[in-house]
């Protein structure tokens, strides 16, 4: 049986949009600690190897491509990518593909794959 978790966010792009009509939006925004959060497991240490697993930054991608011949705003999430967490990046990833879509009058396909939003802390 086929799910969507078995397949990353590249192939699940490959299989959404035509070929070669992929333009991908935001892909060099990561995740800043502008408060200089405190906590006793290294945020780095502990994504720096999903990084290198994946090759991935975060846990979504957006951008536009074409389905069918029609212009669409596409953004696809990643389980992959812890649990596909709704962090910082993603909410902004998302809200950005959102208003370029509502200002292009795009359709919108957005692929969930994530564990859910949370708030994530140390004590």
């Amino acid at each position: 049986m086929w799910t969507l978790f078995e397949n990353d966010q590249f192939r699940e792009i490959e299989l959404s949009i035509d070929l070669g009509t992929w333009n991908p939006m935001d892909e060099d925004m990561v995740s800043a600690d502008p408060i200089k959060f405190h906590s006793r497991r290294n945020l780095i240490k502990s994504v720096l190897p999903l990084l290198k697993k994946t090759g991935l930054t975060d846990a979504i991608q957006t951008g536009t491509g074409q389905l069918n011949g029609i212009p669409v705003a596409l953004g696809v999430m990643d389980f992959q990518f812890m649990g596909g967490s709704m962090g910082s990046v993603v909410g902004e990833k998302i809200t950005r593909l959102i208003e370029y879509a509502t200002n292009q009058y795009l359709p919108l396909i957005l692929v969930c794959s994530s564990g859910g939003a949370q708030c994530k802390k140390e004590v």
